[in-house]
């Protein structure tokens, strides 16, 4: 059905009968929206892995020498390219991921203005002039290349999160190894012939700057144990992060997680409902709640309760579900049987706990993995409300005062994003205060999703601390250096100490 967008991509279609032979396997990504096989990936081997390692520190040598401005402009002409693709690149991401066509579209277009915004940075990374305690002496601080980054992407952002590290990282300095997730290797896979391309036109002074390893969790692995690569760019769940926290701590690398996220959105009695109801029904519906900032609380005003559930009981009535490429359609299919088996285990435990299924939460007769998204009257003291399951599911729950919201906002162990809609200037500051929400990122009056790239991405508490994309997410990607020059002919020590040879 879609072969000819394979081609256009430069997709390879292997034969998918050919068994896995001793040293060889294969990626088997799937449509979610059929429940049909797509075209094979081979995965690398673990020897082809070492050689791509070392590729990249050699790379590496030659690259952090590349003026910033020059590393910039290969960065440019990959935006370029991304924008002559942007179309044929959208619909492979909504064939892979589930996601509707304009969120597939969307993703290249974040991956493009990470390109703009990276061209911009590449003429911008300094440091400062510091002033000395010691006459005659100047201090400052300057940054320097990392080296090569390791980057683990989630199904949910195929491309737009390797973008992210991607792009910032090249104009830093630094090299890159990129394992996707096994679940989307054919977005990866023409990601990455779209950058080879512009990397043989430019005529680099190295190989291997941007480098694809798709592979299974074995080597992904190897990647965490790897001392070459002294950051990890991880994205994925809690568990996920522990695990690349404890493994690249042992040996005192970098990790940048971007992990789970419990979102809430706060409606105050002040709320424009309009407004609140639009932007809920995306956050929690929107790529069928399998983004990180999805919304699955909403935390409403007892005053203004049934209101709201009544609106969004009929907003979700006209949520039209079905193939994710076809016009109107609002949302796909949950990425896989697993998925759908979990959002039913989450609502039969919210069932069991004392919650209440308001809409919805059934799985569709059809082909493919297709639910209806769920309302969940629930109690904020409901354990299921403190998880974070990666599906449709929004838990609405009354609250009495700010302060109630906002505690009940915090008592997750996530922390990544939240929003209140108000028109109570007192209440969106408190929101916004260090007593406020805990979260990496707050919203007054828009929804939990949407982070424009201008800004850092990231959240705090158990979905990791780590800060993507824009404002000085950069200096993750390097090394600060302090440096002091002494002009002057004596050597005064700092904090007045004395050490006289002669005395």
């Amino acid at each position: 059905m879609f072969e000819e967008l394979y081609d256009r991509l430069g997709i390879a279609a292997l034969d998918r009968a050919v068994p896995a032979s001793a040293g060889v396997e294969f990626l088997r990504p799937v449509n979610p929206a059929t429940g049909k096989p797509m075209p094979v990936v081979r995965a690398i081997s673990a020897e082809e892995y070492e050689a791509m390692a070392d590729r990249s520190v050699a790379a590496f040598r030659e690259w952090r020498m590349v003026p910033p401005p020059r590393r910039g402009e290969v960065v440019r002409r990959i935006g370029e390219a991304l924008r002559a693709k942007k179309a044929d690149l959208g619909l492979l991401i909504t064939l892979e991921t589930g996601k509707i066509r304009t969120e597939g579209e969307g993703e290249v277009q974040e991956m493009i203005d990470m390109a703009d915004f990276a061209v911009g940075l590449s003429r911008q990374l300094h440091g400062l002039t510091i002033a000395s305690e010691r006459p005659r002496h100047r201090m400052m601080e300057q940054w320097h290349p990392l080296g090569p980054v390791g980057i683990i992407t989630a199904f949910n952002f195929p491309a737009a999160v390797w973008a992210w590290n991607a792009m910032i990282a090249a104009v830093c300095g630094d090299t890159m190894i990129w394992k996707p997730s096994p679940r989307t290797p054919l977005t990866a896979l023409a990601v990455q012939k779209i950058v080879d391309e512009v990397v043989r036109s430019v005529d680099l002074p190295c190989e291997g700057v941007f480098q694809l390893a798709p592979a299974d969790e074995a080597i992904g692995r190897r990647m965490l144990e790897d001392r070459r690569l002294p950051l990890i760019s991880a994205t994925g769940s809690c568990r996920l992060g522990r695990v690349v926290g404890e493994v690249v701590g042992r040996r005192l690398g970098r990790s940048l997680l971007e992990l789970g996220g419990n979102n809430a959105i706060v409606i105050a009695p002040s709320a424009d409902l309009e407004l609140a109801i639009r932007a809920t029904v995306f956050a929690a519906v929107g790529t069928a709640g399998q983004r990180c900032t999805s919304a699955r609380r909403l935390i409403v005003h007892e005053s203004i309760h049934d209101q709201v559930l009544d609106r969004l009981t009929a907003a979700y009535q006209r949520v039209r579900i079905g193939d994710p490429w076809e016009d109107g359609v609002l949302m796909g299919p949950l990425i896989g049987e697993g998925s759908i088996a979990a959002m039913r285990a989450a609502l039969d435990a919210a069932i069991a706990q004392g919650g209440e299924i308001v809409f919805g939460g059934n799985r569709l007769d059809r082909p493919g993995f297709f639910v209806e998204p769920a309302l969940v009257k629930a109690d904020p003291s409901m354990p299921i409300v403190g998880e974070e399951t990666f599906a449709p599911i929004l838990h609405v729950m009354k609250y009495r005062t700010i302060d109630e919201a906002i505690a009940i906002q915090n008592a997750v162990e996530q922390g990544l994003t939240s929003a209140i809609f108000t028109s109570d200037l007192r209440e969106a500051e408190q929101f916004l205060s260090p007593e406020g929400s805990d979260c990496g990122i707050a919203n007054v009056n828009i929804g939990t999703s949407g982070a424009e790239i201008g800004g850092a991405f990231g959240g705090e508490k158990s979905t990791g601390g780590g800060r993507e994309a824009g404002s000085d997410s950069w200096k993750l990607y390097m090394r600060r250096q302090t440096c002091t020059i002494n002009h002057g002919r004596d050597l005064p020590l700092a904090q007045g100490v004395q050490f006289d040879l002669d005395s």
